[in-house]
């Protein structure tokens, strides 16, 4: 497995416990996870939520399979409608291994938004129910990621192909793989460990109330036949080639380039819920304050066991990232939190590559998302779309973003902060 692949698959997939280190988990919890049909795993995790007001492990373990049920409702609706994934970095969301689908059904954008909608309000439960979780409770489960999975594509059963070892093995690949080959990787999940799966649902809450709070209908027209080929869009009968010259990665056909080229110059988003893209700061600053708190916890750990994110003291390279945390690691993302907190505060500006230099002022990222106007890509990147937020003040320097580079070292700013939320 690819470095950067391990690292965005446990950006986008974290699993959590089934069996106890220190005491028995629920039996429920046990159920949820190596459970081989949806119909099961529902069962057990009906069962925790009702115990998860009384038994912080219940609780734990129902908030993380309401995450897993918010992806599970995520790569549905995508392979409800034929989604075929652009196999790009750029679009980290769009890598997930959704399998082929020979009969997809059509997709509106209504429909498309309905999709978006039920996931973030998913995200929404387990990051509730993952905070009602005691900040002290004595946390500490094994799970074998073979052992735990999401339906891919609604069939109804969780198959060896749909487990999460398999989805990151096919990350790494970059296509699902037919013979359920899938590493073993077994982590023990500690009280830390939620703080963690808490803030990447904040993370993703912020991604998809940001798409939500604006009218994106002009691209969905005119480009997500990329993304969605046979789900009759407006212009598949026109733009998208037979099925053999479709290419699957992203930058492998002339088609999908140019319809990526079309994407972007159509992020020219007219604001239709002002209030999401405001729920989309909060988020990021509660993201923020829960990576504080799990670093905390990390650094009070004395065990060394199976860590999915150690710390300085737990010593030897993570399993899945093949990356050891240091000291310094910690002390620059504790920088790069507090920088991003100064940000969406207003308290410091974000400096804009022309208008910084010759202004000397910088984008108030809070007025950005408080202060919502249309949404345009290409010209927040130029410079007009962005000159309502300009403001004077003390603006974030390129020596700070220096200097946080340097400390995370040969493993790389993205690595680190893909892994360490």
């Amino acid at each position: 497995m690819t470095r950067f692949a391990g690292l965005l698959a446990s950006a986008l997939l974290l699993l959590l416990p089934l069996s106890s280190a220190r005491a028995a988990a629920p039996k429920a919890a046990t159920a949820l996870f190596e459970a081989k049909t949806v119909t099961e795993r529902n069962a057990a995790l009906t069962t925790l939520e009702a115990a998860a007001q009384g038994d912080p492990a219940s609780a734990y373990a129902a908030g993380a399979g309401e995450f897993f049920t918010a992806l599970e409702i995520l790569a549905g609706g995508l392979h409800r409608h034929g989604f075929e994934s652009p196999q790009s970095f750029m679009l980290p969301l769009m890598r997930l291994p959704i399998p082929d689908n020979p009969n997809p059904e059509p997709l509106t954008y209504e429909q498309f938004r309905a999709i978006l909608v039920a996931f973030r309000d998913r995200l929404e439960t387990s990051a509730a129910t993952l905070g009602s979780v005691p900040a002290d409770a004595d946390i500490g489960m094994v799970v074998d990621l073979t052992h735990a999975g999401i339906d891919l594509n609604e069939d109804g059963a969780i198959a060896p192909d749909e487990s999460m070892a398999a989805i990151m093995a096919s990350l790494s690949r970059g296509g699902i793989s037919s013979d359920g080959a899938a590493p073993s990787l077994t982590f023990r999940f500690d009280r830390a460990d939620g703080f963690w799966l808490q803030g990447y649902a904040e993370f993703l809450m912020a991604q998809a109330d940001f798409w939500l709070a604006h009218d994106f209908r002009t691209m969905f027209d005119g480009s997500f036949h990329m993304l969605f080929p046979r789900a009759k869009l407006p212009l598949q009968d026109v733009l998208v080639p037979p099925a053999g010259d479709m290419g699957s990665s992203i930058f492998s056909s002339e088609w999908r380039i140019a319809d990526f080229i079309s994407m972007v110059h159509l992020v020219n988003w007219p604001v239709v819920e002002p209030e999401r893209r405001q729920a989309a700061r909060r988020h990021l600053l509660e993201m923020i304050r829960l990576s504080r708190q799990d670093w905390k916890a990390i650094r009070a750990e004395t065990d060394n066991d199976r860590e999915w994110l150690p710390g300085p003291q737990q010593k030897g390279e993570n399993p899945l990232t093949g990356l050891e945390v240091g000291e310094e690691q910690v002390e620059a993302w504790l920088a790069t939190l507090t920088m991003a907190e100064d940000l969406l505060e207003g308290r410091k500006l974000l400096p804009h590559f022309r208008i910084t230099v010759s202004t000397g002022q910088g984008i108030n990222m809070k007025r950005f998302f408080e202060e919502p106007k249309p949404f345009d890509l290409v010209l927040s990147i130029t410079g007009p779309a962005i000159a309502p937020y300009l403001e004077s003040g003390e603006i974030v320097t390129s020596g700070e973003f220096d200097q946080i580079q340097r400390q995370f070292g040969g493993g790389g700013f993205l690595t680190f902060a893909l892994w360490f939320n």
